[in-house]
C-alpha cells in the first residue's frame, strides 16, 4: 500500500488510506504519512531532499543530483534528470554544504575508469518518495534503486534487470563542496578494509564545513566477486573510489547495509546489529513509516488535501533535526575528539540556532517534549567542551556560522515552560559563560559592553544584526537567572538586554550602525541588503527594514522608542509596501521590504496584533500562507532551514505564533484551516476550530478559550498542555483597533 500511495504523492494524487478522520479513528487507523510529499521544497531555493529517514535520525538516504555550489546544499534539485548515486547523511534545507557521504551507485558490469561516467540519467515518473521510503529506476544500468533507513543504518535494495553482470560504485571522495577545488580536496583521511567477501568497513575525515569523522560498516547479501580501485581524478584526492563486481541473474536483487558512528568501526558494526540484524526490506520500510505516523499523528487536522499536504510536509520537515548522532550505547565524539558517553544516551547535533529558535524549538515543547531535554543536555556538553554554546553545531563540531547564540534562548525557553530533565545550574553556568566569556570567532564581550553596542568599526561585518540579536540572548539569560534566583546575574543581563535601544535612530526611525564615537554611519540605504559571507555590511541576510523589528522580547518599548502603536503600525505599514530589489539568494519571498524567505522578518507580522491593528496580522499571514507555501518542489519560498520554514507555516495555520520563544506565550494571529486537535502528553488534547473560516472570511471577529471570551492577544504554553478548546469566529470584515484591540 504504502508504495502505491507514494507513487501517487509524486505524481501530484494524494491518496489517503483511511485518512479522512471522522473523529473515531485512533491514529494507527490513519496513514497521516500518505500526506507528506518529499519533494516539496525540493527545487533551487527550499534546499530539502526526499530520502529515506526516520524521526532525527542519523542516516538521511537520498539520489544526488549535483555537489557543487550553493545550489546543491541538499545534493538534489527536482528539475535534474541525471542521478550521481545515493549517499548516506544529508543537510535539510540549509544553505551551506556539508555530509553528502559514502556515495553508492549501482552500475552494469563495465569497469569504466572515469568516476564520473556511473551516473544515469532517469525518468521522473519511475521516482517516488514518502516517509522512510525513496525509490527510482536507472536508465543506463536499468536497476530500480529503493533505499529506507533506520536512526543509524541505511538499506539499499538494487534490483538488476540486464543480463550482464552487475557492479556498485562506492565513492568515499565524495561530498557536496562550494567548488570543484574543494570537491576534489576536502578528505584528509580515508581508510578502508575488507572484513570478508561481503563486508568493507572504514573510516574517512574531511572538512567542508565542520571537521568531520565518521566510520562505517557496509554489508551485502551476495559475496563481492571482484574489486576495481579507480585512479584518483587529482592529485588532492584522498577518498578512494571502489567498483565492487557482483555476480547476478537478471532480475536479481542486491542489498547492501550502511551503519556510520562517529566513534568506531566497532561503534557503527553495534548500530547495526542493533538497528539492522536481518535483510527485510519491506519491514524496515513499514517500520520506518509507523515511527513517522506516530510523530504525525499528534495532531489531526481538519482541511482539504492540499492543506493537509502542506501541514504534514512541514511536520516531517521540522523533524527531519537536530539529528541523533550518539551511538546506540550513547557514545560520541565530541567537540574535542574524544569519544565520551552522553548525559541520558542522547546527544544531537544539527543544531542550526539562528533559525530554528524562533519557531522550531517551540514546536518542539509542544508536539515532542519527550526529545528537549536530550537537546538541552547536548548544547550544554558541548558547551563544556568548546567553552560557549553552540552557535551552528553540525556532526558534534562548531561552525561558527550565523551571529549571536540561539542555543541561550533555547535553553532559557525550556526552563520556562518547566522542563526539567537537565541540570539547571549546569545549564545556567553555559550560559553565563557563552555570554560573558569572549569567543572572538563571533561574540567580543569588552567591546560590547563598553560601547552598549557592536560598534561597525570595531568589528568585520553585521554590527547591527550582532547587537540586535544579542540582546535577545540576554533577555533569556536574565529570565533563567530570575526562575533561578540568581539576581545579581538577572540585573547584568536584564541591563544588556536593553542594548537594542542604543541603535536606533529617531530620526531616521530604523536600527542603524554606529561607530564607536558614537555617530552614526553614513551613507546609510536601509534597504541595503548585508550578508558575511558576499556583500559584508551591517546585516546578517538582510536589511535595516527587516531587523529594526527584531526586538522580539520587548516589542512594547520598541512602540515606545517609535512614537506609539499608530506610528509603529504605519512604520509597519510602509514595510510591506516599500519595495526591495535585491539579488541575495537568502533574501526572498518578498512583500515590499518583507522577505519571508529568511528568518528574521518570521515575527514581524504578529507585531501588528500587538500594536492595536490584529486584522493586518491575519491578512498577512493569508497572504503569506497563500503565496509562500505550496505543495509543489518549488514550493518554498526560501531554504527550509532545518525545519523553521515548516514550523512558521505550522503554527500561523494553527493560529498562533511564538514572538518571544522565551516568553513561554504565543501571539494570536488567525488559523488557517478549520480544525485541529493536538494529541498532548498524558493523554490531554487540545483542539482549536475556526468557525465560518472561508477564502473571505479571513478575519477573527472573537476567541473564546473552553467555552469563555479570551481577548489578550496572547495564549500561553500552560494553556495549550493543559488542554482545551480554542475558537475563533471568522467574519469577512475586520474590526478598528477601538473594538478589537485584543
Amino acid at each position: 500500500m504504502n508504495k502505491l500511495l507514494t507513487a501517487a504523492a509524486a505524481a501530484g494524487v494524494i491518496i489517503a488510506a483511511a485518512a479522512c478522520s471522522t473523529g473515531n479513528e485512533t491514529a494507527t487507523e490513519t496513514d497521516y504519512a500518505a500526506y507528506v510529499n518529499p519533494f516539496i521544497g525540493a527545487a533551487d531555493n527550499g534546499h530539502t531532499f526526499p530520502g529515506a529517514t526516520t524521526p532525527f535520525g542519523m542516516i538521511q538516504t537520498s539520489p544526488v543530483t549535483g555537489a557543487v555550489g550553493w545550489r546543491y546544499c541538499s545534493e538534489y534539485v527536482y528539475s535534474d534528470s541525471v542521478i550521481w548515486g545515493f549517499t548516506q547523511t544529508h543537510l535539510n534545507g540549509t544553505g551551506c554544504m556539508d555530509l553528502g557521504d559514502i556515495l553508492v551507485m549501482p552500475s552494469d558490469g563495465s569497469r569504466r575508469r572515469d568516476w564520473d561516467q556511473y551516473r544515469s540519467p532517469f525518468d521522473k515518473s519511475t521516482e517516488s518518495a514518502s516517509p522512510g521510503y525513496y525509490a527510482v529506476t536507472l536508465s543506463a544500468p536499468d536497476v530500480r534503486a529503493e533505499l529506507t533507513a533506520t536512526p543509524h543504518a541505511a538499506l539499499h535494495r538494487y534490483t538488476y534487470n540486464r543480463a550482464d553482470s552487475s557492479a556498485l560504485l562506492i565513492d568515499l571522495q565524495h561530498g557536496p563542496a562550494w567548488s570543484e577545488a574543494q570537491y576534489h580536496s576536502h578528505v584528509r583521511l580515508c581508510e578502508t578494509q575488507w572484513e570478508d567477501s561481503v563486508t568493507l568497513t572504514g573510516h574517512v575525515i574531511n572538512s567542508v564545513w565542520a571537521s568531520q569523522d565518521y566510520f562505517f560498516v557496509m554489508q551485502f547479501d551476495h559475496p563481492v566477486s571482484d574489486i576495481t580501485t579507480l585512479a584518483p581524478a587529482t592529485d588532492t584526492e584522498r577518498g578512494q573510489r571502489i567498483v565492487a563486481g557482483f555476480d547476478l541473474r537478471p532480475g536479481e536483487q542486491l542489498m547492501m547495509k550502511v551503519a556510520l558512528s562517529t566513534t568506531s568501526v566497532d561503534g557503527a558494526r553495534r548500530n547495526l546489529q542493533a538497528e539492522l540484524p536481518g535483510w527485510d526490506f519491506d519491514a524496515v520500510s513499514d517500520k520506518a513509516r509507523a515511527d513517522w505516523n506516530s510523530y504525525l499523528g499528534r495532531i489531526d487536522v481538519d482541511g482539504t488535501d492540499t492543506q493537509k499536504t502542506n501541514f504534514y510536509t512541514a511536520f516531517y520537515h521540522s523533524l527531519l533535526q537536530p539529528n541523533m548522532i550518539a551511538d546506540v550505547d550513547g557514545s560520541y565524539r565530541n567537540a574535542a575528539d574524544s569519544v565520551v558517553k552522553a548525559t541520558g544516551g542522547e546527544f544531537y547535533s544539527t543544531f542550526s540556532l539562528w533559525d530554528t529558535y524562533r519557531a522550531a524549538h517551540p514546536f518542539y515543547t509542544l508536539m515532542v517534549p519527550e526529545r528537549v531535554d536530550g537537546f538541552v543536555n547536548s548544547l550544554v556538553e558541548q558547551a563544556e567542551t568548546q567553552g560557549f554554546l553552540p552557535i551552528w553545531g553540525l556532526w558534534g563540531k562548531e561552525t561558527y556560522t550565523m551571529v549571536a547564540n540561539h542555543g541561550v534562548p533555547v535553553i532559557a525557553e525550556a526552563y520556562r515552560k518547566g522542563f526539567r530533565g537537565f541540570d539547571a545550574d549546569r545549564a545556567f553556568e553555559a550560559i553565563k559563560r557563552t555570554q560573558t566569556v569572549s569567543h572572538p570567532q563571533k561574540s567580543d564581550w569588552e567591546i560590547y559592553t563598553r560601547y552598549g553596542y557592536f560598534p561597525t568599526d570595531s568589528i568585520r561585518a553585521e554590527s547591527v544584526s550582532s547587537t540586535l540579536e544579542t540582546a535577545y540572548d540576554d533577555y533569556a539569560a536574565a529570565d533563567m537567572a530570575s526562575l533561578l534566583g540568581r539576581t545579581d546575574d538577572e540585573k547584568i543581563f536584564r541591563e544588556r538586554a536593553d542594548y537594542y535601544k542604543n541603535l536606533f535612530d529617531s530620526q531616521t526611525g530604523f536600527m542603524r550602525p554606529r561607530l564607536t564615537d558614537g555617530t552614526w554611519r553614513t551613507p546609510f540605504d536601509p534597504a541595503s541588503v548585508g550578508h558575511s559571507e558576499s556583500v559584508g555590511g551591517d546585516y546578517t541576510e538582510g536589511n535595516a527594514w527587516q531587523y529594526t523589528w527584531h526586538v522580539q522580547h520587548d516589542v512594547p518599548g520598541l512602540i515606545a522608542l517609535m512614537g506609539g502603536n499608530d506610528a509603529f503600525a504605519d512604520k509597519l505599514d510602509s514595510m510591506f509596501t516599500t519595495e526591495l530589489v535585491t539579488t541575495q539568494a537568502d533574501v526572498t519571498g518578498l512583500i515590499g521590504q518583507y522577505a519571508h524567505g529568511n528568518e528574521p522578518s518570521h515575527h514581524v507580522t504578529y507585531l501588528y496584533a500587538l500594536a492595536g491593528r490584529p486584522w493586518r496580522t491575519q491578512e498577512l499571514i493569508r497572504q503569506i500562507v497563500d503565496t509562500q507555501y505550496r505543495p509543489e518542489p518549488d514550493g518554498l519560498s526560501g531554504n527550509d532551514d532545518c525545519g523553521q520554514m515548516s514550523a512558521w507555516y505550522m503554527f500561523s495555520c494553527m493560529g498562533f505564533y511564538p514572538v518571544d520563544p522565551v516568553s513561554a506565550t504565543y501571539v494570536i494571529g488567525a488559523p488557517q484551516m478549520p480544525g485541529f486537535t493536538l494529541h498532548l502528553t498524558g493523554g490531554k488534547t487540545f483542539s482549536i476550530r475556526a468557525e465560518g473560516l472561508s477564502k473571505e472570511n479571513l478575519y477573527v471577529e472573537s476567541v473564546t478559550l473552553n467555552g469563555k471570551p479570551h481577548t489578550s492577544p496572547y495564549i500561553t504554553h500552560d494553556e495549550i498542555t493543559r488542554g482545551g478548546e480554542l475558537v475563533f469566529k471568522m467574519t469577512d470584515r475586520h474590526q478598528s483597533h477601538k473594538s478589537n484591540n485584543r
